[in-house]
């Protein structure tokens, strides 16, 4: 008797730690930013899903990450500064602790689906704390969209029948997601979509569904489908955990890894916008941020803090009630989703090289809400000069500006030696800052 109530109150207190911890879902579209989100005063695309999560939620409008896809999932994974951990392009060191370890290590299920880009081990994802993975760009690189070929656990699989990996992705979340109904979970789901090539998709009146080449029917016009494809895929997953009757208690994450793809223009608050990816100025790191959690957030509303890629392993682990490790550089903004204050940053800092190829230009700077300050000198006003193209570090500066200016040169200074040398090192004798035999001059193709 005294066992089996033993066992009965061991059962109720999991159960009680369960039913305290939300479940978490990160969701991340590939090249996608601020201005595509009709919620943020986009006008050329249909997001009526995120937008509901907008409305219902909190919509974040002063986010940053990096300028292209691998250094920013390093920075959201570890909470990291790339300045401290990253080598090159397609890399994440194993020896880096991420939110999948630590979620992982406080009982939750974790799995992660869609694109991977961070190692070629079979055992990547289960090393960095995944349970479960539906990968595309593991081990190989397949086609994507049409006829794709995916990885789950590690296993390659193809498919040859019209099927579409944005769709089959997204059937991995929503089964992972009811297998663990019943127990917190964390689900990390870096989409394949948007990024070209831009081909129709099964909505789209151009679809083909014998396309397995990257190469065929590439347009601009289908960046359009894609986005509203994208959109679904997000509404399926918001009617499953309403289906499930998890949805309130059920941390959803909305964000974009970079800015737009370049060969993009878009129409976002009355003017023409031109993606960014790859450049350093807002067009390429500023992305939409929308969070819900309908049994915290209790209506919608705005954020103007500034948030960093960094901040996001932080604020999982708060929500989780997860401990965080002092090597985090991240600052949590779980507060303001739940409507407090909290310790919103005075500025961003970042350490961005691409590291493709024979490309090691660093470029590394400091933000804030107005002003921008480089560690070559450069200084802009962002509100004036949002795409950089008057430097004032020769001017002659009114009393604000060169107080931003010194704190900026202060945060930079911070950094100053914050970089391992051996990181370098281990670049170098990688050979990949050098160019191969018969391929001078030329770079691999940043993701």
């Amino acid at each position: 008797m005294k066992l089996l109530l033993g066992l009965l109150s061991t059962f109720v207190i999991l159960h009680s730690s369960f039913a305290a911890q939300p479940n978490v879902i990160l969701i991340m579209v590939d090249d996608f930013g601020y201005e595509c989100i009709t919620a943020n005063g986009g006008e050329s695309y249909q997001t009526p899903n995120i937008d509901k999560l907008a409305a219902t939620g909190v919509r974040f409008e002063n986010c940053h990450v990096q300028p292209l896809c691998t250094p920013t999932r390093v920075q959201l994974m570890t909470g990291r500064y790339n300045v401290r951990n990253y080598i090159n392009f397609g890399t994440l060191l194993r020896t880096e602790t991420t939110f999948g370890h630590l979620m992982k290590g406080a009982g939750y299920a974790t799995g992660i689906c869609g694109k991977w880009q961070l190692g070629g081990e079979l055992d990547s994802p289960q090393h960095f704390g995944f349970e479960e993975a539906c990968l595309w760009q593991q081990t190989r690189r397949p086609p994507r969209y049409a006829n794709p070929g995916l990885e789950y656990n590690g296993a390659e699989k193809d498919f040859t029948h019209g099927e579409y990996g944005p769709t089959l992705v997204n059937d991995f979340a929503l089964s992972f997601i009811t297998k663990n109904k019943e127990k917190p979970f964390f689900l990390y789901y870096p989409m394949i979509l948007t990024h070209n090539p831009f081909q129709p998709t099964p909505d789209s009146p151009d679809w083909d569904p014998t396309i397995s080449s990257e190469n065929k029917q590439q347009s601009p016009k289908h960046f359009a489908d894609m986005t509203a494809y994208m959109d679904k895929m997000v509404g399926r997953i918001i009617a499953k955990l309403d289906e499930l009757g998890i949805r309130d208690n059920t941390l959803l994450l909305f964000l974009g890894d970079n800015g737009t793809n370049t060969g993009i223009i878009s129409r976002f608050q009355g003017t023409d916008y031109k993606g960014g990816k790859g450049t350093t100025t807002s067009h390429g790191t500023h992305v939409p941020l929308i969070a819900s959690w309908p049994a915290m957030i209790k209506q919608g509303r705005i954020s103007k803090d500034l948030v960093s890629s960094t901040d996001f392993l932080p604020t999982i682990c708060a929500a989780a009630g997860v401990k965080v490790p002092d090597t985090v550089d991240g600052v949590s903004f779980l507060p303001q989703l739940k409507g407090e204050t909290g310790t919103p940053r005075d500025w961003l800092y970042t350490w961005y090289s691409p590291r493709q190829s024979k490309d090691m230009a660093v470029k590394e700077y400091a933000f804030d809400h107005r002003f921008k300050l480089y560690r070559s000198g450069r200084f802009y006003d962002l509100n004036a000069d949002a795409l950089e193209q008057q430097d004032l570090a020769s001017s002659a500066l009114a009393s604000d500006a060169a107080a931003a200016k010194a704190k900026l040169q202060g945060v930079l200074d911070k950094f100053k030696d914050a970089r391992p040398a051996e990181l370098d090192r281990e670049f170098e004798a990688s050979g990949k800052g050098k160019d191969k035999p018969g391929k001078k001059g030329k770079k691999k193709k940043a993701e």
